[in-house]
């Protein structure tokens, strides 16, 4: 273990005191809904601007994660998610296949989009669970959140989408950024100011990622863009990555 943390980079050390953070958070979350499930009146309706709480803390802290997806940060967040920006692209020295190019973002879009029908049945069955009365809006909050920490398990653990993706790593995948909309379309039932905002803002930052796919093909691809190769990876957040060092 000790050869491991001498050797773990900075960025996926980053990334484990953000999974412990999130992790505080949700426990955070759950408690407050065993001990006082009436504060998650605020994500009810226009609720919102009755009166401040706790909410509105995690609201403007998933507010401000989907902002820093949408600005070039280049220390300490994943490559995996800032390949859409220009001054990440490191093209490859030789000529790009471009028929090569058109086939892997075709396969990626395919199985990508797999992978949100299978979400989009979750939210259905989640959804018909709160509105069924079997769920309430605490407990619909309680969820996201926890998604909220799946979100870096698959980043840092081990990810099942992996199994319909097939992508090597997060720094390849086709879907980095669809975390947040992932992560929120299972409270679209709320139909509040709260869970409408976080789901719109979350739209835009996917929105903005398929578009880039569509206008940049280049920069999602291992064999166009240099920075996305094993051979120049400074994030070492993959689990190949780690099991190589407990050899």
């Amino acid at each position: 273990m000790e050869n491991n943390n001498k050797h773990m980079s900075k960025t996926r050390r980053i990334y484990f005191l953000r999974l412990i953070g999130r992790i505080i958070v949700l426990m955070f979350v759950s408690l407050l809904y065993i001990f006082d499930s009436k504060a998650f009146e605020v994500a009810d309706g226009w609720n919102f601007f009755r009166e401040f709480s706790v909410l509105h803390i995690l609201w403007m802290l998933w507010m401000c994660d989907m902002v820093l997806q949408l600005i070039p940060v280049k220390s300490h967040i994943s490559i995996g998610s800032q390949k859409v920006f220009e001054s990440l692209f490191r093209p490859i020295k030789e000529k790009i296949n471009y028929k090569n190019l058109k086939q892997y973002i075709k396969d990626t879009t395919k199985t990508a989009y797999k992978v949100m029908l299978l979400w989009i049945v979750l939210t259905a069955a989640i959804s018909a669970l709160y509105l069924g009365g079997m769920m309430d809006t605490g407990m619909m909050i309680v969820t996201s959140t926890f998604f909220y920490v799946c979100d870096l398990i698959c980043v840092l653990i081990w990810c099942p989408f992996r199994l319909i993706m097939h992508n090597k790593c997060c720094t390849t995948c086709r879907i980095f950024n669809w975390d947040h909309l992932m992560m929120f379309l299972p409270i679209v039932a709320l139909n509040s100011f709260f869970s409408w905002t976080l789901i719109g803002f979350a739209f835009v930052v996917w929105l903005i990622w398929e578009l880039c796919v569509l206008i940049y093909p280049e920069r999602f691809w291992e064999n166009s863009n240099m920075a996305l190769r094993c051979s120049e990876c400074t994030d070492k957040l993959c689990t190949q990555y780690c099991r190589k060092l407990r050899k």
